[in-house]
C-alpha cells in the first residue's frame, strides 16, 4: 500500500515537473515574440504567468522533501526525487530570464531598432525553446544519450550570443542613437544564453538519473567573459 502511494506521488512529481517545463518553454517563446513585435500585452502576460511557475517549483520542492523524510527512498527512487528538485530549480531560473526579456519589452519604447539583429535573436530564441522542449522529452524518457546531444546544442547558442554581441557593439559604434536599444539586445541575448546553460544543467541531471554519476557536459560554458 505504502509503495503504491509512493509510486503515485513520484508520478505526480514527474507530471508537475513536465507541466512546469511546458510553461517555461512558452514563457521563453512569448517573451522574445513580445519584444520583436513590440507586444506589451504579451510581455505583461509572461510576467503574470511567472507566479504560476514559481508556485509549481515551491510545490515540487516541498513534496520532494516530504517524500524523502517520510518514505526514506534509496538508490533510483532517491535519484528521481533529487533530479526533480534540482531540475525544477533550473526551470524556475529560466522562467526568471523570460520575465527579464518581457520587462525589456515594456522598458524600451520608440527606440531605433536593428531588424537584422532582431532576426538573429528570434532564431536564437526558437533554437533555445527547441532545446527546452527536447530536454523535457529526454527527462520523461530518462534518455541519457539524448541529454548529451541536447547539451551539445548549447555550443550553437553560445555562437549566437557571440554574433549578436559583436554585431550590436559594431552598430552602437556607428550610431550613438542605438546605444539604449543595443544594450537591451546584448542583455536579451545573454538571458537566452543563460537559459541554454540551465538546459545543460538539466541534461546533467538526466545523466545522473540514468547512471548515478554527476557529469560535466559542456565545458565551454561562460567562455566569453
Amino acid at each position: 500500500m505504502l509503495r503504491t502511494q509512493f509510486e503515485e506521488d513520484l508520478l505526480n512529481l514527474h507530471n508537475q515537473f513536465y507541466e512546469m517545463g511546458m510553461l517555461v518553454s512558452k514563457a521563453i517563446h512569448n517573451s522574445v515574440q513580445a519584444y520583436v513585435k513590440h507586444d506589451r500585452r504579451l510581455a505583461e502576460e509572461v510576467i503574470a504567468q511567472d507566479e504560476m511557475i514559481n508556485q509549481l517549483e515551491v510545490r515540487l520542492e516541498k513534496k520532494s522533501f516530504e517524500m524523502i523524510a517520510l518514505q526514506q527512498p534509496v538508490t533510483t527512487d532517491l535519484r528521481r526525487i533529487i533530479t526533480v528538485m534540482k531540475a525544477s530549480s533550473d526551470l524556475e531560473r529560466m522562467g526568471d530570464h523570460a520575465v527579464s526579456i518581457a520587462k525589456s519589452t515594456i522598458r524600451v519604447k520608440g527606440e531605433n531598432r536593428i531588424p537584422e539583429i532582431e532576426k538573429e535573436m528570434n532564431d536564437m530564441s526558437d533554437y533555445v525553446k527547441k532545446m527546452v522542449d527536447n530536454v523535457l522529452i529526454a527527462y520523461v524518457k530518462t534518455d541519457k544519450d539524448d541529454a548529451k546531444l541536447i547539451a551539445k546544442m548549447d555550443d550553437q547558442v553560445n555562437e549566437w550570443y557571440s554574433n549578436i554581441y559583436y554585431q550590436t557593439i559594431e552598430a552602437m559604434k556607428n550610431d550613438s542613437e542605438l546605444i539604449v536599444m543595443g544594450t537591451e539586445y546584448i542583455n536579451i541575448a545573454q538571458y537566452l544564453e543563460r537559459i541554454g546553460d540551465y538546459v545543460t544543467n538539466i541534461c546533467e541531471w538526466i545523466v545522473y538519473l540514468a547512471t548515478g554519476k554527476i557529469s560535466e557536459l559542456n565545458s565551454n560554458r561562460d567562455e566569453f567573459f
